[in-house]
């Protein structure tokens, strides 16, 4: 395989690795959301938070990366889906049951990070920050892809 190739399949290494650590944790008896003194639900935030990280790795995968509507939705879509399937897998483990809630914020977390990704141009450079090669300058992420 040549370097661009490896480079190309590495991205896809974040999604399938936190789509892993999911499953792992769903079936975990003992999964508990730490309390931080908020009104809302805790477990509802990492909810959010957890599935708009997955949402945003399979967004910045080659096959979406092109921020197209059709890409956007679709990752959001895929993301939405895994989210119901993690909750039916809850439904086998013993302790755990199913939320109708946590599958929404699975979905709103996924639709939110997918719309940040890709409309704030400084969010998406973050993310795309590549550490300086010694002897050569860091390369400039790309512009607002939508509006190319």
């Amino acid at each position: 395989m040549t370097r661009p190739q490896i480079h190309k399949y590495r991205a896809y290494l974040w999604p399938v690795l936190l789509v892993i650590v999911i499953f792992v944790s769903s079936g975990s008896q003992d999964l508990a959301a730490p309390d931080l003194g908020f009104q809302f639900h805790t477990d509802k935030i990492v909810h959010i938070l957890v599935f708009g990280l997955v949402a945003t790795s399979i967004l910045r995968t080659p096959k979406f990366k092109d921020l197209s509507l059709r890409s956007i939705l679709t990752t959001a879509l895929i993301t939405s889906v895994y989210g119901a399937c993690d909750e039916f897998r809850q439904s086998l483990t013993p302790t755990r049951s199913v939320e109708f809630a946590d599958w929404l914020a699975d979905t709103f977390g996924a639709f939110a990070a997918v719309t940040l990704y890709a409309k704030w141009h400084w969010y998406r450079r973050i993310l795309e920050w590549h550490k300086p090669i010694k002897g050569r300058s860091a390369p400039e992420p790309s512009g607002d892809l939508l509006h190319k």
